[in-house]
């Protein structure tokens, strides 16, 4: 048996809209444990750090993806995805300690870590790229229209 600190609980997971940095198309989202959203400054934090790790659109990417910012139990995560190569999800993380949660670094290279709410985000982010875009022609557009919201 695994020891766990408790059972799992549900987290709302919610789209808070569509930023457009340095002709970037992101979806942004909020997942929250024990809030119903993200706490502000750690989403403008998150969008600080994402504007800084962002290549230029079209250099080997399609200037679409999605930011993720995590207030969980204790920590912040943040995270950068974007599309690339047709299929191919590039992915950067960062933590912050919960009680100071503008304090964004980079995860470590060894540890670019997923949890089971980012990973729900993810896998409705890579149902929709192939949905709408890979099985869909190339619609970019509609890919940017499939948003999450639940509580997961």
């Amino acid at each position: 048996m695994i020891p766990l600190r408790g059972p799992h609980s549900l987290r709302p997971v919610r789209f808070l809209g569509l930023w457009e940095p340095d002709g970037w198309r992101l979806k942004v989202y909020s997942i929250a444990q024990g809030r119903p959203l993200a706490r502000p400054e750690a989403v403008a934090a998150a969008k600080e750090a994402a504007r800084k790790s962002l290549p230029a659109p079209g250099a080997g990417n399609y200037g679409v993806g999605f930011l993720g910012v995590h207030d969980g139990r204790g920590a912040v995560f943040a995270f950068l995805d974007w599309w690339a190569d047709e299929n191919e999800l590039h992915h950067h993380v960062w933590t912050a300690p919960g009680d100071a949660p503008t304090a964004l670094t980079p995860a470590p290279g060894n540890n670019p870590s997923v949890c089971v709410w980012d990973l729900a985000v993810q896998w409705h982010e890579r149902e929709a790229w192939v949905k709408r875009v890979l099985a869909g022609g190339g619609d970019v557009e509609g890919y940017l229209a499939e948003r999450l919201d639940a509580d997961l």
